[in-house]
C-alpha cells in the first residue's frame, strides 16, 4: 500500500487531533489564502477603487471550492506558491482575476494566515487545557483530605495531600492558561503593508491618500475578526511572535512533563497509576508489569516541544533586514509541529486525568512507615508533659531514630520506633496515648483548606466563565 512507502508523521497517525491537523493543514491554509483576497477586494472597492459587487459575488462563490490540480500545475512552472493559487483563483472567477491580490506582496496572505491559523490553534490548546484543570480539579477535591507523603530530594519530607499535590500540577497550568489568553489578545494581523512594510504599492492605488490605505487595512483587519494590526513591518511580521506563541506552548509542556513525571514516580511507588485498558500489554516479556506508558509519551513529546521553541528563536534572530527567506522552510514545520505536540500531549492528559488511579492503602502504608520519625516532636512534647526531661529526651529520641532507620535500611524490617519508646521507661508513654500522635491527618497542616481555596478562588471562577470547555473527553488509539 502506498501509505507504508513513504514517510509519514506520527502526530498524523498517532498523536495529534482531527481538529490541530485540520487547522494547519493545506486546505485551511489556502481557504483563509482566498478570504483575505475577497477581503481586500471588499475593502479596496470601499475606498472607491473600481471593484464590482459581481466580481466580489464570483470571489465569494468558490472560496472553498479549491481547484488545487491547477494550482500545482502552476506552481510546477512558475515555482511561486502565492501566484499559482492566484492564478486557479482567477480561472475559476474570470471577471474578478484581474482585482485578485491587487496592490498586495505574498506575505499579505502568507503572513496575514499565518497569524489567523496560529489564533485557531491557541484557542484549541485553551479549550484542552482548561478542560484538563477541570478534571484535575475534580481529583483534588474528591483527595483533598487524603494524607500523603510529600518529599524533598525526592526523599520523605512532611505530609502533605493527595488533592494538593493535584493542586500543584493544576497551578502551573493555570499560569500556562494565562499566558496563552495572553497570547491569544496580542496577536495582531500584518494587515496591508506592501512589500517592505511601507505601503507603497497602496500609494500608487489610493493616489497617495493615507487615510484611505489605512481604512483598507482597518477594514480587512475587522471582516477577518482582529481588532489590532502591527505598528510597523519590514516584509513580514517580527518572527518574535512565532517565538512568544511557541515559548507558550512550551510552558505547557514543561507544565505537562512534571505532572507525568510525578505520576510515574507515583506508579513505582504503588500510590497512583495512570489508566490500564482491560486488555492493554504492559510488557512484551513481563506479563505482570503495567508501564506508564501514557505519561512516558507526554514526556518524550513535551521534550520534543521545549526543544523547538529554539526554532523560532534562531528565525528571529536571523532576519536580515526587512526579510530574508531561510526562515520559510523551518518555520511552516517548527510552528505546525509546535501546535501539534502541544495538543498531542494535552489530548494525552485529558485521556490520564479522566482516569487516574490512587491506591488509598497503599498511600497509607507508606505515610505510616515514616510518621513516627515525622512525629519526633510531638512525642516528646508528650513525654515532656508527662514529667520528662527534653533534652534527655530529645538525646534519646535521635538514639532511638537512627537505630530504627538502621532496622529499616539494613534489615529491611518495619520501622519500630514507636516500640522503642514504649519500652523506653524514660519516655513514661502509654501506648494509646503514643498512638493518638500518630494521626496522619495532624500532620498536613493547612493542605485541605489550601485545595478549598485555591479551587473556589482561583479555578472554579475560571471554569464557570468557560462553561463550553468542560466535559472533555479524550480516546487515544494508542
Amino acid at each position: 500500500m502506498a501509505e507504508h512507502n513513504r514517510y509519514i508523521s506520527p502526530f498524523s497517525t498517532r498523536y495529534s487531533s482531527e481538529e490541530m491537523q485540520y487547522i494547519f493543514s493545506e486546505d485551511n491554509k489556502f481557504r483563509t489564502w482566498r478570504r483575505l483576497w475577497l477581503a481586500l477586494a471588499k475593502a479596496e472597492k470601499n475606498q472607491g477603487l473600481d471593484i464590482t459587487q459581481e466580481q466580489l459575488d464570483e470571489l465569494a462563490a468558490h472560496l472553498d471550492d479549491i481547484n488545487y490540480e491547477d494550482a500545482v500545475a502552476r506552481e510546477k512552472l512558475v515555482r511561486h506558491d502565492v501566484m499559482s493559487h492566484v492564478y486557479a483563483y482567477g480561472l475559476q472567477c474570470p471577471k474578478a482575476k484581474g482585482i485578485i491580490h491587487l496592490g498586495a506582496t505574498s506575505c499579505y496572505v502568507g503572513d496575514n494566515t499565518d497569524i489567523i491559523i496560529m489564533r485557531q490553534g491557541l484557542e484549541l490548546v485553551r479549550k484542552k487545557l482548561i478542560g484538563v484543570i477541570a478534571l484535575l480539579a475534580d481529583f483534588a477535591r474528591q483527595y483533598k483530605d487524603m494524607p500523603a507523603l510529600a518529599y524533598t530530594h525526592c526523599q520523605p519530607a512532611q505530609l502533605t495531600t493527595v488533592g494538593k499535590r493535584a493542586t500543584l500540577w493544576m497551578n502551573e497550568l493555570y499560569m500556562d492558561l494565562q499566558e496563552i489568553d495572553h497570547q491569544i489578545s496580542s496577536l495582531a494581523l500584518r494587515g496591508v503593508k506592501g512589500t517592505t512594510g511601507t505601503q507603497a504599492s497602496f500609494m500608487d492605488l489610493f493616489a497617495g491618500d493615507g487615510e484611505k490605505i489605512k481604512a483598507v487595512e482597518r477594514d480587512v483587519c475587522a471582516q477577518m475578526g482582529f481588532d489590532k494590526v502591527v505598528p510597523v513591518c519590514g516584509q513580514t511580521y517580527s518572527r518574535k511572535v512565532d517565538y512568544n506563541v511557541l515559548s507558550a506552548l512550551s510552558g505547557i509542556a514543561q507544565s505537562a512533563m512534571k505532572f507525568a513525571t510525578d505520576v510515574r514516580l507515583l506508579a513505582n511507588f504503588k500510590e497512583m497509576e495512570e489508566p490500564f485498558e482491560k486488555n492493554q500489554i504492559g510488557s512484551s516479556a513481563m506479563p505482570y508489569k503495567r508501564n506508564p506508558m501514557r505519561c512516558e509519551r507526554i514526556c518524550a513529546i513535551a521534550r520534543y516541544l521545549m526543544v523547538d521553541v529554539l526554532n523560532p528563536a534562531f528565525t528571529t534572530g536571523t532576519q536580515w533586514f526587512e526579510r530574508t527567506l531561510d526562515d520559510s522552510a523551518n518555520k511552516r514545520i517548527a510552528m505546525a509541529e509546535g501546535f501539534l505536540a502541544a495538543d498531542a500531549i494535552l489530548k494525552i492528559m485529558l485521556n490520564v486525568c479522566d482516569g487516574l488511579v490512587v491506591y488509598p492503602k497503599v498511600v497509607h502504608s507508606r505515610v505510616m512507615a515514616e510518621l513516627p520519625f515525622m512525629a519526633t516532636e510531638n512525642i516528646m512534647m508528650e513525654a515532656v508533659k508527662a514529667g520528662g526531661d527534653r533534652q534527655e529526651l530529645h538525646e534519646k529520641l535521635r538514639q532511638h531514630a537512627i537505630a530504627a532507620a538502621a532496622v529499616v535500611k539494613q534489615e529491611g524490617k518495619p520501622n519500630d520506633l514507636i516500640e522503642r519508646v514504649l519500652a523506653d521507661s524514660s519516655f513514661g508513654l502509654e501506648r494509646e496515648s503514643l498512638e493518638a500522635q500518630l494521626k496522619p491527618e495532624n500532620f498536613v497542616g493547612r493542605a485541605p483548606q489550601q485545595v478549598e481555596e485555591y479551587l473556589d478562588e482561583v479555578i472554579q471562577p475560571m471554569l464557570d466563565a468557560n462553561p463550553d470547555c468542560l466535559g472533555q473527553k479524550a480516546e487515544l488509539s494508542v
